[in-house]
């Protein structure tokens, strides 16, 4: 995976190049005093065997961009004012052009410091710290030293039963000193993979390229235990199946006493809740799931004609089982019941809230989940040209969401994800549009519901044809601030009977029909009207569309999501 020492040629930001230093970033309004809790923002967590600290105070060791390339320069940090007894593990690298936003986790043995304390010589823990030095260093790779300051990057060798956390740099050729850095014992470590590429770089000098990424822990979501240091991985065509000479480490305190109580996550979300802005032209509010019921959704079964009423908390559902569609959901028959339902109840409308643990419970997801009735038909854009669909598109019911990321060191809201179409996308905090203080802003696409960071036009499909559906968001004065409308369904962290589960949260079955729509006739039509040399273009869009685009299957509940328990989907 790591290279052995090769060189790049390169500049140091400090010459007479212009070099911008990333600024620290701050929410715009100071986070507030929690409600009292046990572990959560208290600065520390302890995850068993080991206490880590989170720290933002970075200090520059280095930076890198290619000389008179395109290439945005990167910086390498070491943590900056390490509390007593506490050990650095790594170092941390971003790119110079947004702001300073990373953290490294520096730890201590908590095991030793508590028997040390109590008068306690355990002879296993004393031959097998949690903590060891490493016993050298390998040179991973080096820049060119013919080229200016030059920067050399460390692999520590950790002795046998150890696992190196990070890459060290330094901008002279000495080998650091074996005091830098601390390795931890294997059995506290998690695997962890390359996550979003910080740099890439080829040149003349060098044969193979360099990347460096940063890491995450290879296993995530609710009950997964890796702890991302905040480290980098460097080294020459970095396999993502393959793993990595670096770790994570492993929270083994099954406490997970730095998650949020009830209190303190009301506290969060009246805090940081965002506002949710509807296009201006759509046609297809959400609601609440009792207005839902209340005005008319049937429950079906398979074999029986007639769909029967939903209680209002949804109590008749059948609960549990699996997707095999025995059950679903539909809209009353009565057209003028129908039309109505299917335009939803803004007054209604809230957001539904499950609380869980993120990388081992030093993060809190908040996802935040919206219903709307019906699922709009799309626009097709190709080209200059965008056409609206009256039927590709269409499903009843429709489940979006978002989620909020919370450090639990701190309280500070870190990351949102936005469940963009297709796929979707954490945003960094400082990408954010605010309101009201640090209330994030979400747009909903029209007809789709689909969130995102910023009003405009987003396209599912090909950006560089300008070929696929429109996702239109803007500003308007349909909107709901989750902050005050909304209610917790689930934190199962918190145990039994804390948080109430709704009824109908259970049914995991679809909440539409299946339906096959006559879409050829409607595409056939719309190609009748185009130039011979567009009529490809539609052609082989309309085959990569997701079935659920075409109104063929209504969706599933939130719990039947895989983001549910993992990770969200990037």
């Amino acid at each position: 995976m790591l290279s052995c020492c090769d060189c790049f040629p390169c500049w140091d930001g400090d010459t007479e190049f212009d070099f911008h230093k990333p600024e620290p970033f701050s929410l715009p309004s100071p986070i507030p005093q929690w409600p009292q809790g046990t572990g959560f923002a208290t600065g520390k967590i302890n995850l068993g065997e080991l206490e880590v600290f989170k720290i933002t105070k970075l200090e520059s060791i280095w930076n890198y961009n290619v000389l008179g390339g395109e290439a945005k320069g990167v910086t390498f940090y070491k943590p900056g004012e390490i509390p007593d007894g506490f050990y650095c593990l790594g170092y941390y690298c971003q790119p110079n052009d947004q702001p300073l936003r990373g953290h490294l986790l520096v730890a201590r043995d908590a095991a030793a410091s508590s028997r040390t304390e109590a008068g306690s010589t355990d002879k296993i823990t004393l031959h097998h710290p949690a903590l060891r030095k490493p016993l050298n260093y390998t040179l991973v790779w080096s820049t060119d030293p013919h080229n200016g300051d030059c920067g050399y990057f460390w692999l520590p060798n950790p002795p046998m039963g150890y696992k190196a956390m990070g890459i060290l740099v330094t901008n002279t050729s000495e080998e650091p000193e074996v005091e830098e850095v601390r390795c931890v014992r294997e059995d506290l470590t998690e695997s962890c993979e390359t996550c979003d590429l910080i740099l890439s770089t080829e040149s003349d000098m060098s044969k193979t390229p360099f990347q460096v990424y940063s890491t995450r822990p290879w296993i995530r979501g609710m009950f997964a235990r890796g702890v991302s240091v905040g480290s980098f991985v460097c080294g020459t065509y970095l396999n993502s199946e393959e793993e990595l000479d670096i770790a994570c480490l492993k929270n083994l305190n099954s406490s997970l006493n730095a998650m949020p109580n009830l209190d303190q996550i009301h506290a969060l979300i009246k805090h940081y809740g965002p506002t949710v802005f509807f296009h201006p032209d759509e046609e297809y509010l959400p609601s609440s799931v009792p207005w839902f019921f209340k005005n008319g959704a049937l429950l079906y079964q398979d074999g029986k004609p007639k769909g029967e009423p939903i209680d209002s908390r949804g109590s008749n559902l059948p609960c549990g089982g699996t997707n095999d569609g025995a059950f679903w959901i539909d809209l009353p028959e009565d057209d003028d019941a129908r039309n109505s339902l299917k335009k939803g109840n803004l007054e209604s409308a809230e957001l539904y809230v499950h609380v869980k643990p993120e990388q081992g419970g030093t993060f809190t997801d908040i996802a935040m989940w919206i219903f709307c009735p019906f699922n709009g038909p799309v626009t097709l854009k190709v080209g200059l040209l965008s056409i609206a669909m009256t039927k590709i598109g269409e499903h009843v019911s429709d489940w979006e969401h978002f989620t909020l990321r919370v450090s639990n060191f701190t309280g500070e809201l870190w990351q949102v994800y936005f469940s963009e179409h297709s796929g979707g996308r954490w945003r960094d905090a400082f990408e954010l549009e605010y309101i009201k203080g640090n209330k994030p802003i979400v747009y909903s696409s029209k007809h789709g519901h689909a969130s995102f960071p910023h009003a405009g036009t987003y396209l599912q499909g090909s950006t560089k044809l300008g070929t696929g559906v429109r996702n239109d968001t803007a500003k308007s004065n349909f909107f709901v601030d989750s902050s005050t409308k909304y209610q917790i369904i689930a934190a199962e962290y918190l145990g039994d009977g804390v948080v109430t589960e709704p009824c109908w949260l259970q049914f995991m079955r679809e909440w539409g029909p299946t339906i096959v729509y006559d879409s050829k006739s409607e595409i056939d039509k719309i190609l009748n009207l185009l130039p011979f040399f567009m009529r490809f273009s539609v052609e082989n869009l309309i085959d990569l569309l997701p079935t659920e685009l075409y109104g063929e299957e209504g969706p599933t509940g939130p719990k039947e999501k895989d983001n549910w328990v993992g990770d969200e989907r990037c």
